[in-house]
């Protein structure tokens, strides 16, 4: 680091993206990518005449996404705002929402980044330890005075918290934030955006880089109250008015439009996961319940770093993480059929060694 970092960030640990190695051609089932392309009006959109007219500033207010995105969902514009991906609507949180007064707390395995932007923005959190099983206990959430981010489902164990549980931590904690981060959502459990009209302390957070195909597009949203989205966006236009680009604008608007596509994705997607589970707990693995387009798995006979580096050898990344309680485990994305049925026919060249 350079003599002019201030000291406050010279101990900060960034966050950790998945590897991208450029080496040779794998299997990427690493990153919770979709295994889909977009859609074929988002490829024309984005291949169109419209590429001609990036020397024009974006619309900073996003209007037409946002009114065809709040008519999908059933909710007011005044109520949505978008983020360069869900990792700057969740910098905005933080910024906006947290501080010595008001600390953060969200559990102890989880997204990433969560410790990262606290530490950034100099926020005190708590991390709250998952079960014995690796569930977030609800119990632990009621009554905390701080604002409380939840991944849902969970990751990297896939887990999901059903709403009633989430509503007693909404209702436990009238005075603070509920952040519900839906990363994952679309891919079998139900959306905490049904609970906005009862509640004016809750934010619901999603993205657009897995179930809609678009990881490299960034976009991600935040539905809230009007209050809150005002409070967003006041963070938003006095840091980077301009986050949403052009063709992502036209493309999200597209992907609004093409939800049958996306939804008919999701199927695929969560039946393979089944197929994945079922043939990896064939051959011993315990495999945690996933509501996500990955799993969270291990077995007796090899710990998850043997296994991430044996796969890697034979082209196939799955996400290792460096974390004592995580040892055993490797997250795997849920890929295409055919990809599914590579990384067991890997596994089984493993067990006959």
């Amino acid at each position: 680091m350079s003599k002019f970092l201030i000291d406050r960030l010279s101990s900060l640990e960034e966050y950790v993206p998945g590897e991208q190695p450029q080496d040779k051609k794998y299997i990427k089932l690493n990153t919770n990518e979709s295994p889909y392309p977009p859609s074929e009006a988002v490829l024309e959109i984005i291949n169109s005449d419209e590429a001609s007219r990036l020397n024009l500033y974006p619309d900073p207010a996003c209007r037409e996404l946002t009114q065809a995105f709040a008519n999908l969902y059933g909710v007011s514009p005044e109520t949505v705002v978008f983020g360069n991906g869900s990792d700057e609507i969740l910098s905005f949180i933080f910024q906006a929402f947290c501080d010595k007064n008001r600390p953060a707390v969200f559990p102890d395995i989880s997204y990433g980044f969560y410790p990262v932007f606290a530490d950034l923005y100099g926020v005190p959190y708590e991390e709250i330890p998952l079960t014995e099983d690796f569930k977030v206990d609800y119990h632990d959430y009621l009554n905390k005075k701080a604002t409380i981010i939840i991944a849902n489902p969970n990751a990297p164990t896939g887990i999901f918290m059903p709403l009633p549980e989430i509503e007693e931590i909404l209702k436990s904690n009238p005075n603070n934030l509920v952040v519900i981060d839906e990363a994952y959502i679309d891919f079998g459990g139900e959306s905490a955006v049904n609970l906005l009209p009862k509640y004016d302390n809750l934010i619901v957070v999603g993205t657009y880089s897995k179930s809609r195909s678009m990881a490299g597009a960034r976009l991600g949203f935040a539905i809230t109250s009007k209050e809150i989205a005002a409070d967003l966006n006041k963070i938003r236009f006095s840091t980077n008015p301009y986050n949403i680009n052009r063709l992502t604008l036209l493309a999200g608007k597209c992907a609004v439009d093409d939800d049958l596509y996306y939804k008919e994705n999701c199927c695929k997607i969560i039946e393979d996961r089944e197929y994945l589970t079922e043939e990896l707990i064939k051959r011993g693995f315990k495999v945690l319940p996933s509501k996500a387009n990955f799993i969270f798995a291990s077995s007796p006979k090899i710990s998850g770093k043997d296994y991430y580096l044996a796969l890697k050898e034979r082209g196939i990344l799955v996400r290792y993480f460096d974390k004592e309680r995580l040892y055993p485990f490797v997250r795997i994305t849920v890929g295409t059929h055919g990809e599914c049925s590579k990384l067991i026919e890997a596994t089984d060249d493993l067990g006959k060694e």
